[in-house]
């Protein structure tokens, strides 16, 4: 960015936001969906003509899912994953040849115990399927989405953001003044270099070229083994294979090593071609290549997701290695916590304050998953990585404590532990401030959903419908009264309940209070704040709480 936010052609028309958003991919289309349905205006610049064109970034995980059930965006997603929908496992062998090989694992919910968890699963949809799907709910809810738009300079004062931006169809260049930019502009974010905010961590990992090829003779060799990556380990042609099909349409990972003077420019079609088939192990397969692209596996963080008016998500905050597919979630997952807020804080019913524990949120989840992904990389001998001497030793004990279980002990929380580990050792959803309140399944006017669902564009109350806490009736005044989106629910089976048990739960059980306390959820659907009985003023508690959570103390 050579130039500056004062060149903007005089005759260009000025656009003013409360919202700008730099980066059009997972993250950035993440985040205008999630403030489009918050209802919060904002434009959105991406360099590309388009969305992506390459099948990568295809583990959705669970929690990233339910944000997108909650964002109305999960039917259309599973229908772009159809293809892809019955291959579940990971496997590691010498070859594809006959049936030598480990299934690292077969399921990724074996069981069906994650039902527990969660109203929602995985789902297997590659980025350049996920993407169109972002961009058309999100341009359905308002969202002004500029493709072939580079950001060319900046700058920043105490009340906003002034931005220049350049079509690149056109060449025209215009003034864009927001509140608040976002930037999701990737692993070398000029937007972080501008702001000269640097990284923790030990930078990088590994280094890959993806190949996109077809092969219809390929497919057979794979038979009825549907996984989501196959690590191929031959010694000289290991490598890892992803079906983009299943039938002709393929990716194949193969190491890189720039650091012993590797070129890109050396994986021609021939030495592709070659690997591919020596690593599956028939060297009579039909390999035609159709792209390659090199790639870098990271572990960085950024030192600061804010400075003043400038916020950092996805890969411009933090990268790393893709064994896992921890990046993108984590990605998207800052941009539901920051949306909410910035919703807040410009709809007047939040402090500035707020903004900062997007920060303090944010990096501890990123400085704790990426150390997770790296780790991670090790226990499967991701092609290409030779990790240090102490990484990988121990199996990592599943994956769900990390995905679903990652706490805030510090943030917009009131009676978190601050000591306690962000990414705990078991996964325990037992409605603790700070972590992702439980899922239960309730009747609310005669519609079966999830607790889940009522977390989006408010605070909520869960109460007991049959016990006189009067928790319910404070959280009714407090609206009121502070302008806050309060909404309060009453849970049981009596005449007062808005929201209906179902299978004989207990909400109180669930949430580790009593029928005498109360759980205030954020809009995120994390934890506030938890009474386990009652108090002896539910509404003086209460609005202190409200107050401190919104920093509007």
């Amino acid at each position: 960015m050579n130039e500056t936010a004062d060149q903007a052609d005089p005759t260009a028309d000025e656009a003013q936001v409360p919202v700008l958003i730099v980066g059009g991919s997972l993250v950035g289309l993440s985040t205008s969906l999630f403030l489009g349905r918050l209802g919060v205006r904002h434009t959105l610049v991406e360099r590309h003509a388009d969305t992506s064109i390459h099948p990568r970034g295809r583990g959705n995980n669970v929690r990233t899912m339910e944000l997108f059930r909650v964002a109305g965006v999960e039917p259309a997603i599973h229908e772009a994953a159809s293809t892809l929908a019955k291959n579940h496992g990971i496997l590691q062998a010498p070859t594809l040849v006959g049936d030598a090989g480990d299934w690292l694992f077969k399921q990724i919910d074996p069981g069906g115990g994650l039902a527990r968890f969660s109203p929602t699963s995985w789902c297997l949809c590659s980025q350049n399927d996920l993407e169109p799907v972002l961009l058309d709910h999100a341009e359905g809810l308002g969202g002004d989405l500029r493709y072939s738009t580079e950001l060319m300079a900046f700058n920043t004062d105490a009340d906003g953001v002034t931005a220049l931006v350049k079509n690149r169809e056109t060449g025209r260049h215009s003034t864009i003044r927001a509140d608040y930019l976002v930037a999701a502009d990737g692993p070398r974010s000029p937007v972080r270099e501008q702001l000269g905010i640097g990284h923790n961590g030990p930078g990088d990992l590994f280094h890959n070229v993806s190949i996109t090829f077809r092969s219809r003779r390929l497919a057979d060799v794979v038979g009825d083994r549907r996984f989501i990556v196959c690590y191929l380990t031959r010694p000289g042609a290991d490598g890892a294979l992803l079906p983009v099909d299943n039938r002709e349409n393929w990716v194949f990972h193969a190491p890189w090593h720039p650091e012993d003077g590797e070129t890109v420019e050396a994986f021609t079609d021939e030495r592709c071609a070659d690997h591919i088939r020596r690593a599956v192990g028939d060297m009579d397969i039909d390999v035609e290549i159709t792209g390659r692209a090199p790639w870098h596996a990271a572990q960085r963080v950024a030192r600061s997701y804010r400075s003043g008016r400038v916020f950092l998500a996805g890969d411009s905050a933090h990268e790393m290695s893709p064994t896992g597919a921890f990046g993108s979630n984590t990605g998207i997952q800052d941009a539901h916590n920051l949306a909410w807020k910035l919703a807040a804080v410009l709809g007047g019913w939040a402090g500035d304050g707020l903004l900062d524990t997007y920060d303090i949120e944010r990096r501890r989840v990123a400085e704790a998953t990426s150390a997770r992904a790296a780790a991670r990389s090790a226990e499967h001998s991701h092609p290409g990585y030779t990790p240090p001497p102490t990484a990988g030793n121990a199996p990592q004990r599943g994956i769900l404590n990390i995905t679903l279980g990652y706490r805030y002990p510090k943030g917009a929380v009131v009676g978190a532990d601050p000591t306690t580990a962000v990414v705990p050792e078991k996964l325990a959803l037992t409605g603790e401030p700070g972590s992702r309140a439980p899922h239960l399944w309730v009747r609310f006017r005669g519609e079966r959903i999830s607790t889940l669902d009522l977390y989006e564009r408010s605070l909520v109350l869960l109460s007991d419908a049959d016990e006189p806490s009067g928790w319910h009736e404070a959280a009714t005044r407090l609206a009121e009264e502070m302008s806050v989106p309060l909404v309060s629910y009453r849970v049981g089976i009596g005449p007062g309940s808005e929201l209906a048990y179902e299978d004989g739960a207990d909400w109180s059980e669930v949430h580790s209070t009593t029928r005498a306390g109360a759980v205030l959820v954020r809009p995120d659907g994390f934890v506030a704040w938890r009474s386990p009985g009652v108090v002896p003023d539910a509404e003086s508690t209460l609005r202190q709480v409200v107050r401190t959570v919104l920093a509007l103390t």
